[in-house]
């Protein structure tokens, strides 16, 4: 994967079509395809948030709309509503011929920041 542009909130990746992310059919697996609309959120999301915060995906949800069958492959992600915990955003996929190929929704969770109890201090 490669990251075409990353600020704001958004993130544009692309990933070359590959025979090891192939089905039984020739068609890029669904897995390959989530793991770059996955990936391109988190990066949109890394734009947004302290350098060093850590999240991760907790709900996620991919539908197909065309297949992918060869070329470059482009994830379009942006970051659509914050709370103090959870991120939402959403990803396009689109083939080189700039057909929409899939969409992505997901949700991170923010690790949260436990102080240490008077316990664990050993006071």
């Amino acid at each position: 994967m490669r990251i075409e542009r990353a600020c704001e909130g958004q993130a544009t990746l692309t990933m070359p079509f590959s025979a090891a992310h192939c089905q039984g059919m020739g068609l890029m697996h669904g897995g390959a395809v989530v793991s770059l609309a996955d990936t391109a959120l988190a990066i949109a999301i890394k734009t947004v948030l302290p350098e060093g915060t850590h999240f991760a995906t907790i709900g996620m949800n991919l539908t197909f709309h065309a297949p992918v069958r060869w070329g470059q492959v482009r994830a379009c992600a942006s970051v659509t509503e914050q709370t103090e915990r959870d991120i939402s955003g959403e990803a396009t996929i689109f083939t080189e011929e700039g057909i929409k190929a899939a969409t992505f929704h997901a949700v991170f969770r923010i690790k949260q920041n436990r102080k240490a109890s008077a316990a664990e201090q050993g006071s």
